[in-house]
């Protein structure tokens, strides 16, 4: 345990002023992969628990525009070369990386944008959201927050990937590189997700394999009152690692009829 760590975990107010300073730097992550794992900081998440409850309700003015919070907007957009499209949103203590672009989108606090990613209209970006490098996330996607508990992992969406058109991804899921949800796919912590490619179904729980490209789908459940179709997501298929990854996207909606 860093000092930092345990003045945070002691609730000192200045070192969870620094932490949530570090986090918007981008100098501390929520969660950072190590050697091939993802590991959670919890105590960086009660250091963004911590900021709200020693954090007072104020009036802030953009322009014609009139908030009333506890956390104040990112600032010096220009100087860290990224663009936002009005009424783009990015909170105090996110951090997005030089070259990405969010649109009229919301990115809270505690999450991390790659470069390249694009934020597309409409689209959330969660409390501790970890979203990697030339990510898409389509219009209208929601990203999940997860704060509590402190030692939850947070959704990752992870280099590459393609989140289709009102795509909801929550409750810690994983969408691992250059992986394809096609429009409308609903991941949850327990939502069952098949691989239907081969002559059995494959099933996976809170992680899309990398390069899977996947649409949703139902399947059937028995209950007292009768058979009813329960959602599930679909692999149908893989992009091709071999190819280039802009030309792999479109022969992967292309082949595949996946719906963006």
């Amino acid at each position: 345990m860093n000092d930092l760590e345990s003045r945070v975990r002691a609730g000192e107010p200045e070192a969870i002023r620094e932490t949530i300073a570090r986090l918007d730097r981008g100098e501390l992550r929520v969660a950072e992969k190590v050697e091939g794992e993802w590991r959670v900081n919890a105590w960086v998440k009660e250091a963004i628990l911590g900021f709200f409850r020693i954090s007072q309700m104020e009036t802030m003015e953009v322009g014609p525009f009139e908030f009333h919070d506890k956390i104040p907007l990112k600032r010096n957009l220009a100087a860290a070369g990224v663009r936002v499209v009005p009424p783009g949103t990015i909170r105090y203590g996110a951090f997005v990386e030089r070259g990405a672009i969010v649109m009229p989108g919301y990115v809270n606090i505690g999450a991390w944008v790659g470069a390249g990613s694009m934020v597309d209209t409409w689209a959330t970006v969660g409390s501790c959201a970890q979203i990697g490098r030339g990510v898409h996330l389509s219009g209208g996607v929601g990203i999940g927050g997860v704060l509590e508990p402190a030692a939850a992992r947070p959704v990752i969406i992870e280099d590459g990937a393609f989140v289709g058109s009102r795509c909801i991804v929550v409750e810690g899921v994983i969408v691992e590189e250059e992986a394809v949800l096609g429009a409308n796919v609903v991941l949850t912590a327990s939502t069952p997700i098949l691989d239907v490619t081969g002559p059995e179904e494959v099933r996976y729980v809170g992680r899309v394999p990398a390069r899977s490209v996947v649409v949703p789908g139902v399947r059937p459940k028995r209950f007292p009152a009768g058979e009813y179709g329960m959602p599930c997501a679909l692999i149908i298929g893989k992009r091709q690692a071999s190819t280039d990854q802009k030309v792999s996207l479109n022969a992967a909606l292309r082949d595949f009829g996946v719906s963006v």
